[in-house]
């Protein structure tokens, strides 16, 4: 694959995620299985329909087990995986059934709050259904078969990710969710955005939903039924791209997140990136104990290392009431961040997470629905 995108009058080389490379190998395995010959390249389509040709090397195949490997290529975004080889084992069984998990070097989830289950492979949603697909497209309908993922290197490798505080032990993650890896700055990445919103306003569009990424577009689609036409992600650029609504002059905005993502935005915090600013625990502290949680209860909170834990505990303890307070709160700062200049911008918020769904809402649910429709 040669793709590019261009940023400041440099030509940045686009790369593939640690998914597509899983699903690439897993692929060259089935494939040496059925063929009983060596592989030495496959082809993918990406979740964003981008199709490519990938090398395959470290192939080992007997009569009902194969291996191979894809080494990750991230571009020129040099991220902790680029460059380490993704293994695929596939061993045909008489099930039917794909069954998809970890091994060496793949990290497992020890704590909720994430996509993946506790104690299975950290092998996320996507790059699982890129998997089943591509295994499924080289043995047909009627057999099953075990596939493993592995990473010699991953145990390393993830001490330079934040896996460890997002409760993933062991190794890297399987990660993407549209197989390619773009790189781009900050700055680029703004533009990017802002480009999206214009083409909006020129197309007509008074009203926006910003989300902070591809959870976010989901829940607004499937969850609340709403044409993701309106969605433009912020990522984690939510006073910039709030700003940007307002040049624009959009008349109403609806911010849709989970709530460990715009948990941020009640303290006044406008770039959440975690690197930067990680107050999550603080301020679900600070607002449990204005409602009057006891301090055993907030010393539990304190300890929890995703607002998923945390938010179970809330609701086990009585505090629900709490994700509306911090929900009304990302409205009130946002309305503050915008007050000052002109025009006028309508806000909502939505927040849920990934186990509940939604959490709270500024405004009445179903007057939402029926105003975005």
């Amino acid at each position: 694959m040669e793709d590019y995108v261009y940023y400041e009058g440099k030509k940045l080389r686009k790369g593939y995620t640690t998914g597509t490379c899983a699903a690439a190998a897993a692929k060259a395995a089935a494939a040496m299985i059925i063929k009983q010959e060596k592989i030495a390249g496959v082809t993918i389509i990406t979740p964003n329909g981008t199709t490519l040709q990938l090398p395959v090397d470290k192939q080992q195949f007997d009569r009902h087990t194969a291996t191979a490997a894809v080494q990750k290529d991230g571009g020129d975004d040099i991220d902790a995986t680029h460059g380490m080889w993704i293994f695929a084992q596939v061993t045909l069984n008489a099930g039917g059934e794909i069954r998809i998990d970890g091994g060496q070097g793949i990290g497992r989830v020890t704590q909720k709050g994430i996509a993946v289950p506790v104690g299975e492979a950290a092998i996320n949603p996507v790059p699982r259904r890129m998997i089943t697909a591509a295994v499924r497209e080289e043995i047909g309908s009627d057999r099953g078969a075990d596939v493993v993922i592995f990473a010699p290197e991953g145990e390393e490798r993830a001490e330079r990710t934040m896996n460890g505080r997002l409760g993933i032990i062991g190794g890297i993650s399987i990660l993407g969710t549209t197989g390619i890896v773009t790189p781009m700055s900050d700055e680029g990445w703004k533009q990017s955005l802002s480009i999206e919103l214009e083409m909006k306003k020129a197309q007509g569009f008074r009203k926006i939903i910003l989300v902070p990424g591809n959870y976010g577009e989901r829940f607004v689609e499937e969850q609340l039924g709403i044409d993701g036409k309106y969605v433009v992600s912020m990522s984690n650029f939510v006073g910039y791209m709030l700003k940007e609504t307002q040049r624009l002059a959009f008349e109403h905005v609806l911010m849709v997140g989970h709530f460990g993502k715009l948990i941020k935005v009640s303290a006044g915090i406008f770039t959440t990136y975690s690197k930067d600013a990680d107050a999550r625990a603080e301020i679900m502290v600070a607002n449990l104990a204005l409602a009057g949680a006891p301090l055993p209860l907030l010393q539990r909170i304190a300890a929890c290392t995703t607002t998923e834990a945390a938010g179970e505990i809330m609701v086990a303890e009585g505090y629900s009431e709490v994700f509306q307070t911090i929900t009304d709160k990302v409205k009130e700062r946002a309305v503050q961040f915008l007050k000052y200049s002109k025009p006028a911008v309508d806000i909502d918020v939505i927040t849920f997470s990934t186990d509940r769904g939604m959490l709270a809402s500024t405004c009445d649910i179903s007057t939402i629905k029926e105003a975005w429709r």
